[in-house]
């Protein structure tokens, strides 16, 4: 038996961070809608008690540190199963990019072998304990569109955003999120403003949403990758609508309404960046598999 499940990835329209938590975390607000760039996975049940992933990028571990296997053991323990699975993962999303590959993958593992193990578990369930995997898991189990809080682990469902195309770059660096966080500095942040994104979304204002992007993040990576501030400078150079960098970092990605612009931004940025993809907003809620 075998379940096929995308793991599509998200992007930030917007990312604020509060203040630091006495659990070392930091406390969120982000805007994250999903796009149409997924990975596939394929679950096949196993008769022998045991995970296997498998994937031909090299970039993707097939141990526990693999998001998606750590998915399948809570599963596994939480609920007793003594069956198996191999996760064979056909990775599109680039790895290390700020856009939640990883967490998605975790989440498709945890809505596939809902239904290939025949747990019985409601989407709430498995975002409650996708939040035990990582921070973006739950968002992913839900898809669509949400204001994500705390660690990010709170869900809260918003509608789709305008439709429109989405043109991400990401350069041949990957960046790591804890370092990030690490070299913030709240004091000097300018905080996006959350509330007005949100009423761009719920007004289906397009203009609105260009306005209110921000990720209070971005200087950080900025600051340490030159490359990624030389993106966002093309970006605005070949007209799109609104630019910003996607989580940590180092995909920048583009909002814009016409074709000819998409097309012109896409064929441009191909120009000096190997990862470049055009692609729709998704912006609907995963249905339960």
């Amino acid at each position: 038996m075998k379940v096929l499940i995308k793991a599509p990835a998200k992007i930030n329209l917007s990312l604020d961070v509060l203040h630091k938590r006495p659990d070392g975390y930091h406390e969120v607000e982000m805007i994250m809608t999903t796009i149409d760039l997924a990975d596939r996975l394929e679950l096949t049940l196993l008769s022998e008690d045991e995970i296997k992933i498998v994937s031909q990028n090299r970039f993707v571990p097939d141990d526990q540190r693999n998001l998606a296997y750590q998915a399948a053991k809570l599963l596994k323990e939480r609920f007793q199963v003594k069956k198996g699975v191999k996760i064979n993962i056909e990775k599109t999303i680039p790895v290390a990019a700020g856009l939640a590959g990883g967490s998605s993958d975790a989440a498709a593992t945890l809505r596939g072998l809902n239904k290939l193990w025949q747990l019985g578990l409601s989407l709430d369930d498995l975002a409650e304990l996708g939040a035990q995997i990582g921070s973006d898991v739950s968002f992913c189990v839900y898809g669509g569109t949400a204001l994500a809080t705390g660690r990010g682990e709170k869900v809260k469902e918003l509608p789709s955003p305008p439709s429109c195309w989405v043109v991400l770059a990401k350069p041949l660096i990957g960046v790591s999120t804890a370092d990030v966080y690490g070299r913030l500095q709240l004091k000097d942040v300018i905080h996006p403003n959350t509330s007005g994104m949100i009423e761009a979304i719920r007004n289906q204002d397009f203009a609105g949403v260009c306005r209110n992007v921000g990720n209070v993040l971005e200087g950080v990576t900025l600051n340490l990758y030159p490359e990624v501030a030389q993106i966002k400078e093309q970006m605005h150079r070949f007209g799109a609508d609104a630019v910003l960098m996607s989580g940590s970092g180092p995909t920048v990605f583009a909002l814009v309404q016409h074709d000819s612009r998409m097309h012109r931004l896409y064929n441009g940025l191909r120009g000096f960046c190997d990862q470049v993809f055009a692609v729709r907003l998704l912006g609907e809620r995963n249905p339960l598999d």
